[in-house]
């Protein structure tokens, strides 16, 4: 089979103010709205200044657009495209966005990470996202180096890899029902030690996990950089942990 024009003669546009590209947003963006995302994000995620006004709508606009899979700033303006400003209110543009996320700090991501502690216990009610996890739950501690460009960005340096970049630590959660679910991360410099700030992050996704209905065991596990007494001697006290 065969295309019946040349390259040349065929044209694509999505222009047509009454079509909607991702529909699916409407479901995800009221469970979002439910769970109270943009409330959250005004109360919690404070920048200073102009930049910082109206986080709820801008973080919003965020999340829908990396829903619908967009993967850089630019992409965000596919929230804009047709009829989806019929949808949607407060849809921010993508500089205003970019604008936006360019002003975080290391310690403004904290204020991030404590909102998507909050909104997970919230999900956890409204949904069966962590179904099981009142009889077991696996919780997996991992760290990751992502190479990023330019030395102008806050925390970037080279670590053991040898790359230009962040270190990030994240625990997920999973249960024999459902998929692994993020419950806490830690954004570090690109030079930071293994072990660094995995026992406060580990604390701090037992807390998530619990307020997050995960009343059953927690089994813990997590690679051999971790092994230190200071976060054995933690989850010794709240979970059994595994190697």
């Amino acid at each position: 089979m065969k295309a019946s024009h040349t390259r040349g003669a065929v044209s694509v546009r999505f222009d047509d103010p009454g079509l909607v590209s991702h529909a699916g947003l409407v479901a995800v963006m009221r469970l979002a709205e439910d769970a109270g995302l943009s409330d959250l994000a005004g109360e919690l995620v404070r920048l200073g200044g102009p930049v910082g006004a109206n986080a709820g709508a801008k973080i919003s606009t965020i999340v829908a657009g990396m829903a619908a899979g967009a993967d850089s700033i630019s992409d965000l303006d596919l929230v804009r495209h047709g009829g989806m400003a019929g949808l949607f209110t407060g849809i921010r543009a993508p500089s205003t966005v970019g604008t936006f996320l360019r002003w975080f700090s290391m310690g403004h991501v904290a204020q991030l990470e404590k909102l998507s502690a909050r909104l997970l216990a919230r999900l956890a009610e409204l949904t069966p996202l962590l179904a099981g996890a009142d009889r077991l739950g696996l919780l997996d501690l991992d760290s990751k180096i992502s190479q990023v460009y330019g030395r102008g960005k806050d925390g970037a340096a080279f670590g053991y890899t040898g790359v230009l970049g962040l270190n990030t630590l994240a625990a997920t959660l999973t249960t024999a029902a459902g998929r692994p679910v993020i419950v806490a991360t830690r954004l570090r410099g690109g030079n930071a030690d293994t072990r660094r700030a995995v026992s406060s992050l580990a604390r701090r996704a037992l807390g998530t996990a619990r307020a997050a209905s995960a009343t059953g065991p927690l089994l813990a596990r997590g690679d051999s950089g971790f092994y230190v007494g200071e976060l054995i001697t933690m989850l010794a006290e709240l979970v059994k942990f595994s190697v």
